[in-house]
């Protein structure tokens, strides 16, 4: 599901886990633009962060190999 933009804050469910990441930062390098995710659960601070290149699209931006989510199990 494509959305407008990604956001700090904003929840992603990985598609082949189905375990939900937090978007801790979003950046730019040359001409593309990366998404940093962290678990969305309590050890998180402990867990290691995904890079995820963000992918354009005429409907808008996603994360492959992630769906948007607002509702996560937390």
């Amino acid at each position: 599901m494509a959305v407008k933009g990604i956001k700090l804050g904003q929840v992603w469910r990985q598609d082949a886990s189905g375990q939900d990441y937090l978007v801790t930062k979003v950046y730019s390098e040359v001409f593309s633009q990366y998404a940093v995710l962290r678990p969305a659960e309590v050890t998180a601070p402990d867990a290691p962060v995904v890079k995820v290149k963000v992918a354009k699209s005429a409907e808008g931006v996603t994360l492959p190999g992630f769906s948007f989510t607002q509702e996560g199990a937390f």
